[in-house]
């Protein structure tokens, strides 16, 4: 995993997109969403595909940390 740290420039232009344009829990909702949709579908479509699906896993696996970091909904107990 890695540990590498956000710029400045980063940090100031992620906390301006979530001020002004959505919240990062629905964010967080609409990233899952879409991560589940896409995975799904592209999964479905290439059965046959073992190496596509694992890195449809991968990518499905990211996406969902991501949303974790915006809105830690998996993790509360």
């Amino acid at each position: 995993m890695s540990t590498n740290t956000l710029s400045e420039e980063a940090k100031t232009r992620l906390m301006n997109f979530f001020s002004h344009v959505i919240e990062p829990k629905d964010m967080a909702k609409v990233i899952r969403q879409a991560n589940y949709l896409l995975t799904m579908s592209a999964i479905k479509e290439n059965q046959d595909l073992q190496n596509e699906i694992i890195n449809f896993e991968d990518s499905f696996y990211w996406l969902n940390e991501l949303a974790e970091a915006l809105n830690p909904y998996l993790s509360v107990k």
